[in-house]
């Protein structure tokens, strides 16, 4: 059955790779050379709905380089038909997180075992990035470690000790150390138009998405409105997966702007180790929802000096024993250089 699921993830990313290209009868010019990158700097956590649980903490530390011309093996990859968009500009970049995982109650020293599990992915990334006017493609190499190792006790109670914070007292249950490798491919669009109110537009980006791997094992399918100016700097928000993202990287005019977006994502999920467990060795699990869905809003702002994000997600539950759905914001700035 494994097997099966595996070999399904990786006909839902082959295909949502290659029927796009496959659909694209003109190459679009890709965007003039940017010769800056991009460092960003993402956050989010639920207690800014006010509660401390399931999906409690994340980060994302990543860059983006100027784009620049790649070398001819690498061109053949990203200019040709299916894994990433014909005829781009190119990017590559470089990130570093951690993910945090907590049952509803975190007052027990011995956590129920039909809650969610402790447990935390701390993991380095590499991406490839392609895109025109229109389109984006991307293909990320995840690479990590899930369990102790990941210091997502030492991480969240050191935070809460410097805040006055309770800790959560049953990490000593938290899921063994695994390494973890997670293979992502995402395809993005942007269709914009003017609606001829002082410089404002509206735009829809549809997404698709896939992980393969121990970690992470989902398709997606997603869709973004967004309202405002600006549209023509990013793919919408820069997140932490598995939710839709947009791009880490942003090329602005110069000027001020903004949009406010509003979007939604289902995911078909075939492993999560947060919740399945370890792969090899026994450990807390819980009983997977398969299909799972996010709803976020949010604005961004646009300076002459850095990008700003803020958004606010409600999750489907992920488990069948789930009381509650999960809830969580996210904030992100990001600067050119």
């Amino acid at each position: 059955m494994v097997q099966g699921w595996w070999r399904l993830a990786a006909g839902v990313i082959a295909t949502a790779l290659a029927a796009p290209a496959a659909a694209q009868d003109v190459r679009l010019p890709a965007p003039g050379a940017d010769p800056a990158g991009t460092w960003a700097f993402i956050l989010e956590n639920d207690t800014f709905s006010g509660n401390d649980r399931y999906y409690t903490n994340g980060f994302l530390f990543a860059w983006r380089s100027p784009s620049y011309d790649p070398p001819d093996w690498l061109a053949r990859l990203t200019n040709g038909p299916g894994l990433l968009f014909p005829g781009g500009a190119t990017r590559w970049g470089l990130g570093f997180g951690q993910k945090k995982w907590t049952p509803e109650d975190t007052e027990l020293r011995n956590p129920d075992p039909t809650d969610r599990p402790y447990a935390a992915w701390l993991y380095g990334a590499v991406t490839l990035v392609s895109y025109n006017e229109r389109a984006l493609g991307s293909l990320e190499l995840q690479l990590g470690i899930v369990g102790p190792g990941a210091l997502g006790e030492q991480v969240q109670n050191g935070t809460h000790d410097l805040l006055n914070i309770e800790r959560a007292l049953g990490w000593a249950y938290q899921i063994k150390d695994e390494p973890g490798v997670n293979l992502v491919a995402t395809r993005q669009w942007r269709f914009n138009r003017p609606t001829g109110w002082d410089g404002i537009s509206v735009g829809l980006v549809p997404s698709l998405a896939g992980s393969l791997g121990n970690v992470s094992t989902y398709a997606a399918a997603g869709l973004m409105l967004r309202l405002g100016t600006e549209l023509e700097a990013d793919f919408g928000p820069p997140r932490v997966r598995p939710v839709s993202v947009g791009s880490v990287f942003y090329e602005p005019t110069g000027r001020w702007g903004w949009y406010g977006f509003a979007g939604v994502e289902g995911r078909a999920v075939l492993r999560d180790i947060s919740l399945d467990g370890n792969t090899w060795r026994d450990s807390r699990s819980v009983d997977r929802e398969t299909w799972v869905g996010d709803a976020s809003a949010g604005v961004a702002v646009f300076t002459p000096w850095a990008r700003l994000t803020a958004t606010y997600t409600v999750r489907s539950n992920e488990f069948t024993a789930q009381r509650e759905v999960a809830q969580f914001g996210s904030l992100s700035v990001a600067m050119r250089f």
